[in-house]
């Protein structure tokens, strides 16, 4: 045998292209963009009574604000996902761009409640076809272990503090502009995120050969039973969940739901390939990101209120005293997941992530009606914070990892449906919990005060005030567990170091590879 012939074993990697020069600031409008689609999803509940106001909405119709957007992100991700690997990453989020500034000004300048229902819709709209094509643009733009490991630390700081930094704008721009401007913000990002992106992003769009086609059945049954589940979620805070059309979407889309995945392990091109979520560490990894956010929404949803409610802060200082919490999320995931990432196995840093942000909900539960912030809220903050920092960058790292080009824009898609589901499903679930346990405590305390000797105005706010917070308590210890929940998961299914080589850098490895991950 001649020195340079090789036996078929020892075929060597398909080197991949070239690192493109431009990736670093290529990041810069991916995370601009990623930032403008997860702030939207909080920064209009601080605007939200002043919009109501303005446009006389009512109070059953009000929550369509919040979920015209959710409804249509949540539900059609997938098929925004499907269609980036279908017609090219860039060109899909730029679309998204485009179309997310139109439905903003839209929305902005509305004057009726109709109109700002439907720019929202279409907002939820573009940002499923935007949020997926960030997230698969990034994961194939940075190949390498240590860029790979700071551009997700940047990332995943985005995805677990934007939401913070929307409340913090949101209060702002309603306090000392007008709530119009919480819609309006999004129209100079959205430009500026356009206009960089599309000198600094390079994106290769599939050949027709490997372009795969677009699953019809698959669309309808997965984006139908994803709309159901959050529909219902959002029906289940006013009606609460015994209510029959709650009960009856979520039946329905379950239904859907189970329809899709034995329909996608039959069709020709899936609208998901199954192969995606049945690798341990990614299927591991989304349902991780699925709990904490189940999880963190709900904390985000009950310190806003304590906050305003009990506490009685401004909706400017409410947003401010969330920005230590947002300081430490991007700590967490740009100095602590980043750095170590290389050198841990994703489950060393998600589990103990996870484990902080629990002790830091489970604090929340000693909060009293009467507290002060540096000493009651803000240690928890700081705890959770750095929990979400750990959790977040090596959930995403691994969940994309090794994912073949034409299946990274639907792989992005089920990371980003299970923040979106998980968020709905924790804002319903836990107001839910509060909203019982505190009618319970109230109408006990009452009726026992009635026994004691009358129950006097002051008695009754007192009391009120009280079995608000307990609600709140026992709302956020729900949160504690399933935070710890996804502790479990992620130490159980996580079990391997983020893979050595991505698809991209080595063409000839695939999801079905069993050397892929390396042992932890």
């Amino acid at each position: 045998m001649s020195p340079t012939s090789q036996s078929p074993d020892h075929i060597p990697p398909v080197p991949g292209p070239p690192p493109d020069p431009r990736r670093w600031w290529g990041l810069v409008f991916i995370a601009l963009a990623q930032l403008m689609v997860v702030l939207d999803a909080t920064i209009v509940n601080i605007a939200l009574p002043s919009a109501q106001r303005d446009l006389h909405m009512s109070d059953a119709n009000r929550q369509w604000v919040i979920t015209a957007y959710t409804l249509a992100f949540g539900g059609l991700l997938l098929l925004g996902g499907r269609v980036a690997d279908l017609v090219g990453r860039k060109r899909t989020f730029l679309t998204g761009l485009i179309g997310f500034a139109g439905a903003s000004a839209l929305g902005g300048a509305a004057h009726t409640d109709t109109l700002l229902f439907a720019a929202r819709a279409l907002q939820g709209v573009f940002a499923a076809i935007l949020a997926p094509s960030a997230l698969s643009l990034l994961t194939t733009a940075f190949a390498d272990g240590k860029e790979r490991s700071k551009a997700f630390g940047i990332y995943g700081a985005i995805a677990g503090g934007g939401s913070a930094i929307g409340l913090i704008a949101g209060g702002l721009l309603t306090e000392y502009l007008d709530w119009r401007w919480c819609l309006y913000v999004n129209i100079p990002v959205a430009l500026i995120a356009f206009g960089g992106a599309t000198v600094m992003l390079h994106d290769h769009r599939p050949s027709r050969a490997d372009r795969p086609r677009l699953d019809i059945p698959g669309t309808v049954l997965g984006c139908g039973g994803l709309v159901a589940i959050v529909y219902a979620c959002s029906e289940a805070q006013p009606r609460g969940w015994s209510d029959t059309r709650v009960l009856a979407l979520l039946c329905g889309g379950a239904a859907l739901l189970a329809v899709f995945a034995w329909w996608q392990s039959r069709a020709v091109n899936p609208l998901l390939p199954l192969h995606i979520i049945r690798e341990r560490n990614r299927g591991g990894a989304v349902l991780t990101m699925a709990l904490a956010v189940i999880a963190m929404f709900g904390m985000f949803l009950f310190m806003t209120y304590y906050l305003q409610v009990v506490l009685g802060y401004s909706p400017v200082k409410t947003g401010l005293a969330f920005l230590p919490m947002t300081a430490a999320i991007v700590i967490g995931a740009t100095q602590l997941s980043a750095r170590l990432m290389n050198h841990l196995p994703p489950r060393m840093l998600i589990v103990p992530g996870a484990l902080l942000a629990a002790s830091g909900l489970f604090l929340l539960v000693f909060l009293p009606v009467e507290a002060a912030y540096a000493s009651h809220v803000l240690p928890a903050e700081l705890l959770v914070g750095l929990g979400m920092g750990l959790i977040f960058m090596p959930v995403m790292a691994t969940a994309t990892a090794g994912v073949a080009p034409r299946d990274s824009g639907v792989t992005s898609a089920t990371v980003n449906t299970a923040q979106q589901v998980g968020g709905s499903i924790g804002t319903a679930l836990l107001n839910t919990i509060a909203t019982s346990a505190s009618a319970t405590y109230i109408a006990a305390h009452l009726k026992a005060a009635a026994l004691a000797g009358g129950v006097t105005p002051g008695v009754r706010d007192s009391v009120t005030k009280t079995g608000i917070v307990h609600g709140y308590h026992v709302a956020i210890g729900c949160g504690s567990f399933i935070m710890l929940l996804a502790a479990v998961v992620a130490g159980v299914l996580i079990t391997g170091r983020a893979p050595e080589h991505t698809a991209a850098q080595a063409g000839h490895r695939t999801d079905d590879d069993p050397h892929r991950m390396r042992a932890a």
